[in-house]
């Protein structure tokens, strides 16, 4: 299974192992990752679920689609590698994926 490796805004590690098929969201919920709510159960409708996917990763996951965009318009903290976790798909190639929280999900 792949692993993902999630780091809180103060830094501690959290890495865990990704069924493919599933959501980041849903790797970082079943694992009780701090920070990672998915409030709205994946249906890109909350942004409880933010994260920075590591630069080195930006070009392995697949981009943001319109819905992503808009509500990441209303999260806190967003930057240029902001996604919301819920829409990025696990699959083998992203095995190694780092996700920083950002603060306003400590």
């Amino acid at each position: 299974m792949p692993k993902i490796l999630f780091i809180e805004h103060s830094g501690k590690e959290h890495l865990v192992e990704a069924e493919a098929g599933k959501s980041v969201m849903q790797a970082a919920v079943e694992n009780l990752v701090p920070g990672i709510v998915g409030d709205c159960g994946g249906a890109c409708s909350c942004a409880t679920c933010h994260g920075y996917v590591d630069a080195a990763w930006g070009s392995k996951v697949e981009p943001r689609g319109e819905a992503e965009e808009m509500m990441l318009e209303g999260a806190m903290d967003v930057q240029s590698h902001s996604r919301l976790t819920c829409q990025i798909m696990v699959k083998p190639e992203l095995d190694g994926l780092v996700v920083r929280l950002p603060s306003s999900q400590s």
